[in-house]
């Protein structure tokens, strides 16, 4: 008996969910060269237009040149440089927070942190269009698991009611397909009822939301009691690399006595760390970033209406586009990319069966000139789409 992985892979090709990766062969940014081709990007969620910003990268270079390249060891060992420790300071102060525990990825934080919180005779409640890191944690830490309603607190406090032992509702900020918001305000007011905890992963929430980039939580003037886990990551508009967990003392010590991921990895390169401070520091204090940014948004859900296009409830730089056929949405990006434009279509089992989308991210980095340019290149792709035969 053997793997039949050839019959899989077909299959996946069957169902048009086949997935490929473009080679990017330039830095990261509005305008990038993809498998040779120029094309003007809609698709990464570097939100703040940081990931290739000259003094990020400078920061970077002059940690090397101080600390090295590699981590060497685990934070545990000898692997926490002062670069690591410092960060873990900026970020405590940015969410307001007595600490902050940094990781090397996000799927790593929320592994780390549902993990260590919860095990055999607990409980764990989650949205069901958490992140697959999220799902992965739930199913992982063999706690009782089951999923509510999508942003649903009714739904949330029915299960609540079930739970036995230490409970954690866990759910995302920004919901990364949908662009949507978590409504924090009452699955906090439903948890905090039933003595759990609630944990937000506001991996694309931080930078583009609050009044200091501080995110979803800010955004709704949440404290400590109301969200204890906040989970954040660095690879989107803080646009380096990693993530951490804020919360209190005694969470950050737990993480680090019973979180596996955290325990048994080496650390990230302490040059890595230096560039984060550097993009923290901008984000915090060039304020037009976030204010172009939603400039942007208010400008692309503008002119997407007016095109007649089917759009998700997003306040956020996440635009998707609905299509519902995967077939159709691979062949919408396939036109926009013969014109010049890339932006990813998001097909099952990423998005539920029938809801493949094209998934559209704006950021600092682009111009209104551009956004008018992928108005324009939607409009006549769809279009033409429409005047396709149906079995196209």
């Amino acid at each position: 008996m053997s793997f039949d992985l050839a019959a899989r892979l077909a299959a996946r090709r069957a169902e048009h969910l086949y997935r490929q990766r473009p080679l990017l062969e330039s830095p990261q940014g509005p305008q990038v060269v993809v498998d040779g081709q120029p094309l003007l990007a809609f698709c990464n969620n570097d939100y703040l237009g940081l990931a290739n910003h000259p003094q990020v990268i400078e920061a970077w270079r002059a940690g090397a040149s101080r600390w090295g390249v590699g981590g060497g060891a685990s934070h545990l060992v000898i692997g926490h440089s002062t670069p690591h420790h410092a960060l873990e300071e900026a970020l405590a102060e940015l969410t307001g927070r007595p600490r902050a525990l940094l990781f090397t990825t996000g799927y790593m934080a929320n592994l780390g942190a549902v993990t260590a919180l919860v095990g055999q005779g607990d409980t764990v409640l989650e949205d069901r269009l958490n992140h697959a890191s999220l799902l992965d944690a739930g199913l992982l830490s063999g706690a009782r698991f089951n999923r509510y309603l999508h942003n649903d607190a009714a739904s949330l406090a029915k299960r609540l009611e079930k739970a036995t032992g230490n409970t954690l509702v866990v759910t995302d900020g920004v919901f990364s397909m949908d662009g949507d918001v978590a409504d924090l305000p009452a699955l906090a007011r439903e948890t905090k009822a039933r003595g759990a905890w609630l944990m937000v992963d506001d991996a694309h929430g931080f930078g583009p939301l609050g009044a200091n980039g501080g995110g979803l939580v800010e955004h709704f003037g949440l404290g400590l009691e109301d969200v204890p886990v906040l989970v954040g990551t660095l690879g989107k508009a803080f646009g380096t690399a990693g993530a951490f967990v804020a919360g209190s003392e005694d969470l950050i010590e737990s993480l680090i006595q019973f979180a596996r991921p955290y325990i048994y990895t080496t650390s990230q390169p302490p040059a890595l760390a230096c560039a984060t401070l550097k993009s923290l520091e901008l984000l915090r204090s060039e304020y037009w970033r976030r204010e172009h940014l939603a400039s942007l948004i208010r400008q692309f859900r503008q002119g997407a209406e007016q095109i007649g296009l089917e759009l998700m409830d997003s306040f956020t730089p996440i635009q998707p586009i609905m299509v519902g056929d995967s077939a159709r949405a691979v062949r919408l990006s396939q036109k926009l990319r013969e014109r010049g434009v890339m932006v990813s279509a998001i097909r099952p089992p990423t998005v539920p069966a029938g809801s493949a989308r094209l998934r559209v991210t704006l950021s600092a980095a682009h111009s209104e000139a551009q956004v008018q340019l992928l108005l324009s290149a939607l409009a006549d792709c769809f279009s033409e789409l429409q005047a396709e035969p149906s079995h196209a």
